[in-house]
Protein backbone atom coordinates (compact mmCIF):
# COMPACT_ATOMS: atom_id res chain seq x y z
CA UNK A 1 0.00 0.00 0.00
CA UNK A 2 1.04 3.74 -0.95
CA UNK A 3 -1.63 5.96 0.78
CA UNK A 4 -1.05 7.30 3.77
CA UNK A 5 -5.10 6.61 4.57
CA UNK A 6 -4.19 3.28 3.58
CA UNK A 7 -1.59 2.57 5.82
CA UNK A 8 -3.18 3.67 8.79
CA UNK A 9 -5.88 1.75 7.97
CA UNK A 10 -3.85 -1.54 8.47
CA UNK A 11 -2.06 -0.01 11.14
CA UNK A 12 -1.10 -3.45 13.83
CA UNK A 13 -1.71 -5.67 10.88
CA UNK A 14 -0.13 -8.37 9.50
CA UNK A 15 -1.52 -10.14 6.41
CA UNK A 16 0.23 -14.21 5.01
CA UNK A 17 0.01 -13.05 1.25
CA UNK A 18 1.60 -14.97 -1.96
CA UNK A 19 2.63 -12.24 -4.86
CA UNK A 20 2.64 -13.97 -8.67
CA UNK A 21 5.29 -12.53 -10.64
CA UNK A 22 4.53 -14.08 -13.66
CA UNK A 23 1.49 -15.37 -16.10
CA UNK A 24 -1.14 -14.44 -13.36
CA UNK A 25 0.94 -11.29 -12.29
CA UNK A 26 0.73 -10.18 -16.08
CA UNK A 27 -2.65 -10.83 -16.62
CA UNK A 28 -3.72 -8.41 -12.97
CA UNK A 29 -1.28 -5.88 -13.94
CA UNK A 30 -3.07 -5.84 -17.37
CA UNK A 31 -6.25 -5.76 -16.01
CA UNK A 32 -5.79 -3.05 -13.00
CA UNK A 33 -4.25 -0.86 -15.72
CA UNK A 34 -7.56 -1.01 -18.39
CA UNK A 35 -9.65 -1.25 -14.87
CA UNK A 36 -8.29 2.30 -13.33
CA UNK A 37 -8.22 3.47 -17.04
CA UNK A 38 -11.96 3.16 -17.75
CA UNK A 39 -12.68 5.24 -13.95
CA UNK A 40 -13.65 8.27 -14.55
CA UNK A 41 -13.02 8.82 -10.53
CA UNK A 42 -10.37 7.99 -8.40
CA UNK A 43 -10.43 4.63 -6.41
CA UNK A 44 -7.59 3.15 -3.90
CA UNK A 45 -6.12 0.08 -5.01
CA UNK A 46 -3.26 -2.74 -3.92
CA UNK A 47 -0.15 -1.31 -5.87
CA UNK A 48 1.04 -4.56 -6.06
CA UNK A 49 -0.89 -8.11 -6.69
CA UNK A 50 -1.37 -10.71 -3.68
CA UNK A 51 -3.28 -13.80 -2.79
CA UNK A 52 -4.38 -13.14 0.95
CA UNK A 53 -4.33 -16.50 2.46
CA UNK A 54 -4.41 -14.75 6.17
CA UNK A 55 -4.94 -11.79 8.22
CA UNK A 56 -3.34 -11.34 11.83
CA UNK A 57 -3.99 -8.84 14.64
CA UNK A 58 -0.67 -9.58 16.46
CA UNK A 59 1.43 -6.58 16.40
CA UNK A 60 2.69 -7.77 19.69
CA UNK A 61 3.75 -10.90 19.17
CA UNK A 62 4.52 -10.59 15.21
CA UNK A 63 7.86 -12.65 15.77
CA UNK A 64 6.16 -15.72 17.60
CA UNK A 65 3.31 -15.43 14.25
CA UNK A 66 6.60 -15.35 11.87
CA UNK A 67 8.02 -18.64 13.58
CA UNK A 68 4.51 -20.72 13.06
CA UNK A 69 4.35 -19.20 9.42
CA UNK A 70 7.89 -20.30 9.01
CA UNK A 71 6.75 -23.57 10.20
CA UNK A 72 4.05 -24.04 7.79
CA UNK A 73 6.00 -22.85 4.52
CA UNK A 74 8.78 -25.62 5.44
CA UNK A 75 6.42 -28.15 5.16
CA UNK A 76 4.64 -26.26 2.42
CA UNK A 77 5.33 -27.36 -1.09
CA UNK A 78 4.91 -24.64 -4.40
CA UNK A 79 1.59 -23.73 -4.98
CA UNK A 80 -0.14 -23.59 -8.71
CA UNK A 81 -2.36 -20.43 -9.21
CA UNK A 82 -4.15 -20.12 -12.15
CA UNK A 83 -6.77 -16.77 -12.48
CA UNK A 84 -10.37 -17.90 -14.13
CA UNK A 85 -12.33 -15.11 -14.64
CA UNK A 86 -13.00 -11.29 -13.49
CA UNK A 87 -15.00 -10.73 -10.65
CA UNK A 88 -16.46 -8.70 -7.80
CA UNK A 89 -17.18 -8.56 -4.22
CA UNK A 90 -20.74 -6.83 -3.93
CA UNK A 91 -21.42 -3.96 -1.55
CA UNK A 92 -21.15 -3.12 0.92
CA UNK A 93 -17.32 -4.27 0.17
CA UNK A 94 -17.15 -3.37 -3.67
CA UNK A 95 -14.45 -4.80 -5.24
CA UNK A 96 -12.91 -5.81 -8.39
CA UNK A 97 -11.35 -8.80 -8.11
CA UNK A 98 -9.18 -11.17 -10.50
CA UNK A 99 -10.92 -14.60 -8.86
CA UNK A 100 -8.70 -17.89 -8.92
CA UNK A 101 -9.68 -21.44 -9.24
CA UNK A 102 -9.21 -23.65 -6.40
CA UNK A 103 -6.50 -25.67 -7.19
CA UNK A 104 -5.13 -28.76 -5.16
CA UNK A 105 -2.01 -27.06 -3.98
CA UNK A 106 -3.96 -23.81 -3.34
CA UNK A 107 -6.59 -25.84 -1.57
CA UNK A 108 -4.23 -27.44 0.22
CA UNK A 109 -1.91 -24.72 1.68
CA UNK A 110 -5.20 -23.18 3.01
CA UNK A 111 -6.14 -26.06 4.68
CA UNK A 112 -2.76 -26.81 6.32
CA UNK A 113 -2.46 -23.01 7.14
CA UNK A 114 -5.81 -23.61 8.94
CA UNK A 115 -4.58 -26.75 10.46
CA UNK A 116 -1.37 -24.99 11.96
CA UNK A 117 -3.68 -22.02 13.41
CA UNK A 118 -5.92 -24.27 15.02
CA UNK A 119 -3.63 -24.75 17.71
CA UNK A 120 -2.90 -21.36 18.54
CA UNK A 121 -4.79 -18.14 19.82
CA UNK A 122 -3.90 -15.66 17.28
CA UNK A 123 -6.00 -13.54 16.30
CA UNK A 124 -7.07 -13.90 12.77
CA UNK A 125 -8.83 -10.58 10.81
CA UNK A 126 -11.76 -11.62 8.32
CA UNK A 127 -11.11 -15.78 8.35
CA UNK A 128 -13.60 -17.90 6.73
CA UNK A 129 -13.72 -21.53 6.66
CA UNK A 130 -11.82 -23.27 2.98
CA UNK A 131 -15.70 -23.64 1.63
CA UNK A 132 -16.78 -20.05 1.68
CA UNK A 133 -13.16 -18.60 0.95
CA UNK A 134 -12.86 -16.93 -2.72
CA UNK A 135 -9.31 -16.82 -3.78
CA UNK A 136 -8.55 -14.07 -5.62
CA UNK A 137 -6.42 -10.77 -6.06
CA UNK A 138 -7.77 -7.71 -5.76
CA UNK A 139 -7.62 -5.32 -8.52
CA UNK A 140 -9.65 -2.14 -7.16
CA UNK A 141 -11.53 -1.10 -4.40
CA UNK A 142 -14.54 0.80 -5.28
CA UNK A 143 -16.60 1.38 -1.60
CA UNK A 144 -16.03 5.36 -3.11
CA UNK A 145 -18.15 4.72 -5.99
CA UNK A 146 -21.91 5.46 -5.67
CA UNK A 147 -24.26 2.69 -6.62
CA UNK A 148 -24.59 4.07 -10.33
CA UNK A 149 -21.48 3.63 -10.52
CA UNK A 150 -20.46 0.53 -9.24
CA UNK A 151 -23.03 -0.91 -10.89
CA UNK A 152 -21.95 0.07 -13.71
CA UNK A 153 -18.26 -1.44 -13.38
CA UNK A 154 -19.61 -4.75 -11.79
CA UNK A 155 -21.30 -5.38 -14.89
CA UNK A 156 -18.31 -4.44 -17.15
CA UNK A 157 -15.71 -6.11 -14.91
CA UNK A 158 -17.05 -9.46 -14.32
CA UNK A 159 -16.20 -12.20 -17.54
CA UNK A 160 -14.78 -15.69 -17.32
CA UNK A 161 -11.14 -15.66 -18.70
CA UNK A 162 -10.60 -17.52 -22.01
CA UNK A 163 -6.81 -17.64 -21.44
CA UNK A 164 -6.20 -19.12 -18.20
CA UNK A 165 -3.16 -17.84 -16.66
CA UNK A 166 -1.17 -20.43 -14.14
CA UNK A 167 2.03 -20.04 -12.49
CA UNK A 168 3.69 -21.94 -10.21
CA UNK A 169 4.63 -19.91 -6.75
CA UNK A 170 7.64 -20.63 -4.36
CA UNK A 171 7.27 -18.05 -1.84
CA UNK A 172 5.03 -16.70 0.87
CA UNK A 173 5.56 -13.32 2.20
CA UNK A 174 4.24 -11.97 5.82
CA UNK A 175 3.58 -8.33 5.20
CA UNK A 176 2.95 -6.04 7.97
CA UNK A 177 2.09 -2.68 8.75
CA UNK A 178 4.31 -0.56 11.64
CA UNK A 179 4.47 3.26 12.19
CA UNK A 180 2.65 4.35 8.60
CA UNK A 181 5.45 1.79 6.65
CA UNK A 182 4.58 -1.31 4.83
CA UNK A 183 7.25 -3.97 5.93
CA UNK A 184 7.57 -7.79 4.93
CA UNK A 185 9.51 -11.23 4.74
CA UNK A 186 9.53 -13.21 2.06
CA UNK A 187 9.53 -16.86 3.24
CA UNK A 188 10.67 -19.71 1.20
CA UNK A 189 7.95 -22.75 0.56
CA UNK A 190 9.24 -25.99 0.96
CA UNK A 191 12.77 -25.79 3.10
CA UNK A 192 13.63 -25.73 6.65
Amino acid sequence: MASPAQLASLEGQQYLVLRPTEAVAAEYQALQRDTLAALDTSVTFPHTGHITLRGFAESERREELLAAIRTWAARQHPITVTADAVDTFPAPWQIVILRLARTDSLVSAYAALTDLLVETDFRRLGELDLGDWTFHLSVVYGKTLDARAWDELDRAARRPLPALPTEIITEAELVWYQDGIEHAEVIPLGRP
